[in-house]
C-alpha cells in the first residue's frame, strides 16, 4: 500500500470517528487530506522509500484563529496524537523530520505561507517568477479527503493554475538555454577537447528541456530526484525520459560525442513541434534561440515581455 492509500485509509478509519465524535462542532470547518512534501504525496514513494517519513497520519488543515482558537486547535492536537500508533504494518514517527510536522494539525495560512509564500494562495508576478516549481508542486500535491468549506481546495485551485504569461516567460528562458547549452556549446566543446565541458553543457541542456517539458504540459516540475520518474508519466514528449537520461549517463569521448549531438538535435526538433501544436511559436527555423525569442514575443503583458528573456530561470 503506498502512502496515499495508507493514509486515506488511517483518516477513514481513526481520523474521521474521532473528529465525528470530539469535534462535531467544527468538523466541517477543516480540511483533510495529505499533500506537501515526501514522495508519498505525489505517489512515488515504493520500498525503499520506507526508511524514513513513511507513516499512518494524515494533515488537519485549519482557517484562521479568528474561526477556530487556539485552545480548541491544541484539543485537536493532543486528539490526533492520540490515535493509534501502528497501522497496517507502518508506525507514526515520534519525532517531526527537518523543516517541521508534515502531518497532523496545521493552519491552512501557515502552510500555503511556507510553500509560496502567500497565505491566500494569490501570489504577484514576482512571486510566480521566483517561486521554485517543486514548492508549488507541493502545495497542490496529494489528495484532500475532506474539505467541507471548499476553502484549502480554492486555494490549491487558485494555485494549480500557472499564468500563461508566466509559463510563456519560464519557456521562453528555457529554449534559449536549450539552445546556448546544446545546440551550439556541446558540439564547441567538443571541438575543443574539453569533455568534461561537454558534459556540463548536456546536463544543462538537459535540466533546461526537463523544464520545457513540464512547461508544455503545464504540470508542476517536481523536486530533482523524482523528475524523471515524473516525467515518464506526462502526455506530451514524456518519451523523451529515455533521451534525456542518455545524455547524462554517457561518456562523450569518440562517436559517443557525435550521437549526443545527433540526439540533442532530434530532442529540439521534438521541442519545437510541441511549442507550434500548441501555437506558441512563430518561428519557422530548427534553431531553438529563435523560438525562445518568438515565445517572449508572445506574451501579452508588456512588462513582463520586456524583462530579460532569462528572468523567468531559478
Amino acid at each position: 500500500m503506498q502512502g496515499l492509500e495508507l493514509s486515506r485509509a488511517y483518516y477513514e478509519q481513526f481520523g474521521a470517528p474521532m473528529l465525528h465524535r470530539d469535534f462535531p462542532q467544527i468538523e466541517s470547518l477543516l480540511a483533510v487530506g495529505l499533500c506537501g512534501s515526501g514522495s508519498e504525496c505525489f505517489g512515488f514513494d515504493d520500498d525503499i522509500s520506507r526508511d524514513h517519513d513513511f507513516e499512518p497520519g494524515f494533515c488537519l488543515f485549519l482557517p484562521g484563529e479568528d474561526v477556530i482558537d487556539r485552545r480548541t486547535a491544541f484539543l485537536l492536537e493532543r486528539a490526533y496524537s492520540k490515535l493509534p500508533k501502528e497501522f497496517d504494518g507502518a508506525r507514526r514517527s515520534l519525532v517531526a523530520p527537518v523543516g517541521g510536522s508534515r502531518r497532523g494539525v496545521l493552519r491552512m495560512a501557515d502552510f500555503f505561507q511556507s510553500k509560496v509564500g502567500a497565505p491566500d494562495g494569490i501570489l504577484t508576478i514576482g512571486q510566480w517568477l521566483d517561486t521554485p516549481e517543486f514548492y508549488l508542486a507541493e502545495a497542490t500535491n496529494g489528495a484532500v479527503f475532506r474539505d467541507d468549506s471548499g476553502v484549502f481546495s480554492a486555494i490549491r485551485a487558485r494555485l494549480s493554475v500557472m499564468p500563461e504569461d508566466i509559463r510563456k516567460k519560464k519557456l521562453a528562458g528555457e529554449l534559449l538555454l536549450m539552445g546556448q547549452s546544446g545546440q551550439y556549446n556541446f558540439s564547441r566543446c567538443l571541438q575543443h577537447k574539453e569533455p568534461a565541458a561537454a558534459q556540463l553543457a548536456a546536463i544543462e541542456f538537459v535540466k533546461a528541456a526537463l523544464h520545457a517539458v513540464f512547461l508544455l504540459n503545464r504540470v508542476y516540475q517536481p523536486y530533482y530526484k523524482w523528475q524523471f520518474r515524473a516525467l515518464r508519466g506526462l502526455p506530451v514528449l514524456g518519451n523523451l525520459a529515455e533521451p534525456l537520461e542518455f545524455l547524462l549517463t554517457t561518456e562523450n569521448c569518440g562517436d559517443l560525442g557525435e550521437t549526443k549531438a545527433a540526439i540533442i538535435e532530434d530532442i529540439a526538433a521534438l521541442l519545437i513541434a510541441a511549442l507550434q501544436s500548441q501555437d506558441l511559436t512563430t518561428a519557422t527555423c530548427g534553431d531553438l534561440e529563435q523560438h525562445a525569442y518568438a515565445v517572449n514575443d508572445s506574451i501579452d503583458d508588456s512588462v513582463l515581455r520586456n524583462l530579460h528573456i532569462l528572468a523567468a530561470v531559478n
